[in-house]
């Protein structure tokens, strides 16, 4: 794991964690209950401190989580004098809001993101069609390169973001997406209707499924920079050097040279450049890549095409408008989550769609690597992540409770404690379940 990866990703989880977390700790001292333990992570210990009022601050080594602990009679003996501050002397209105106070926070560290992003704004390319794959549902749609997607089921798009949002929202469906197309610098727009019910469930790259390839400047194989040490730089591979052939095929633009290498991991190619006016010919073998071993990497940057200014779009909100922004983002993001969890549990998508540890570090580098603002975007939505999933009614989940406490506003009286015992352990199956899946396919 690279210094990057490794920073990234525990900054990422450690942030929300401690977000979660403090929402449960900030709403327990404002009703009153002793917090006795703040932890953010599980396992041995690595750091720990007290404050004035006896809490137990603590950073722990497996970073995968977090908890509040609070003073609670069923889990000890507590001192008559000190029931007022126990959990569960609290009345149930308290509880519930110490409980759901964990997603809440979550949900508003989203909507703050989503704010900040809004306000400072930035450029974006516009979802402008690229070459459309023949017999395709876009091309049975009337999708054809060149045309800019402009709205879907009549909400404004202004990136390639929102499109394939708003079109995996309707994956599995078998009514037709409506799609507003118009060409790029023109006002006049019409509609296609896409036929989405051939998208399969695993959504790894929908848009591909329905054949549609975004548009992307055109990158000429002309080297920006080399990694020191890598294939390239020891083959003599130098800033400027354009390569034209490689065992003497012909290259045509940097993403065919990187399918030609990517497929040669260990082998040996021959490699033909320009160099000003000298043609310069080397062998080079790709190194195998630390992500995938079966792909290959000789260790270039490409130089930096730039954007027509008719093909970019600036997303930018004043203070009012991005404080709506938050709340509308966070919203959309949140319903979009629900949908996905409840179609796959429906079987309409299927359960390989679901991500763990390894997948979030990855595009947590990723977007690292873009830049803050990209990262910040990825805190928002692994923030609306979080709150979701923890709301679901499972038991050792915060939904799992506030389900016990709907009970008990029912019925009058607390869920029996053998009923409780019972579905936590059901509901850690069923938590570890899932956990399984989702490491499984991050290793697949």
């Amino acid at each position: 794991m690279s210094l990057t990866m490794l920073f990234a990703t525990l900054t990422a989880l450690g942030v929300l964690i401690t977000v979660h977390e403090f929402g449960h700790f900030w709403v327990a001292r404002r009703c009153g209950v002793r917090v006795l333990t703040f932890s953010i992570g599980f396992g041995p210990t690595l750091v720990r401190w007290r404050d004035k009022l006896g809490t137990q601050y603590q950073i722990a080594a497996l970073p995968l989580g977090g908890y509040v602990k609070m003073l609670d009679s069923r889990e000890g003996s507590v001192d008559a004098a000190e029931y007022a501050q126990s959990f569960d002397h609290k009345s149930l209105g308290q509880r519930a809001a110490i409980v759901a106070a964990g997603p809440a926070i979550n949900f508003a560290f989203a909507v703050l993101m989503y704010f900040v992003l809004a306000l400072v704004g930035r450029d974006v390319v516009a979802p402008i069609l690229g070459e459309i794959e023949p017999g395709s549902a876009a091309e049975r749609a009337g999708l054809s390169a060149g045309l800019e997607v402009v709205s879907v089921n009549g909400r404004a798009t202004s990136g390639w973001q929102d499109v394939g949002l708003y079109i995996l929202g309707d994956a599995g469906e078998t009514q037709g997406v409506e799609i507003g197309v118009k060409r790029p610098g023109e006002s006049v727009q019409s509609l296609r209707t896409l036929d989405v019910s051939g998208l399969s469930g695993e959504l790894i790259n929908p848009l591909a499924q329905l054949g549609i390839t975004p548009w992307a400047p055109r990158v000429d194989p002309i080297v920006r920079e080399t990694v020191p040490n890598s294939p390239a730089a020891e083959a003599g591979l130098q800033a400027g050097d354009q390569i034209t052939r490689i065992d003497g095929r012909l290259i045509d633009g940097w993403m065919d040279l990187v399918d030609t290498v990517s497929a040669a991991p260990g082998q040996t190619l021959r490699v033909e450049w320009l160099r000003g006016n000298d043609r310069i010919e080397r062998d080079l073998t790709p190194a195998p890549s630390d992500d995938d071993p079966s792909v290959g990497r000789i260790g270039i940057y490409p130089q930096a095409t730039p954007i027509p200014d008719d093909y970019l779009r600036t997303e930018r909100s004043g203070f009012v408008g991005a404080i709506g922004q938050g709340f509308v983002r966070t919203w959309e993001m949140s319903a979009f989550t629900v949908e996905a969890l409840f179609k796959m549990i429906t079987g309409v998508l299927s359960p390989a769609n679901l991500s763990g540890p390894i997948s979030i570090a990855k595009v947590a580098t990723a977007s690292a690597e873009s830049g803050l603002l990209p990262y910040l975007g990825f805190l928002a939505l692994l923030s609306v992540s979080l709150g979701v999933l923890n709301l679901m009614p499972i038991p050792i989940l915060d939904g799992g409770h506030l389900l016990w406490y709907a009970i008990e506003a029912v019925t009058g009286r607390p869920v029996p404690e053998h009923i409780q015992a019972m579905g936590m352990r059901v509901g850690m199956t069923l938590v570890m379940g899932l956990m399984v899946v989702a490491f499984y396919n991050d290793l697949t």
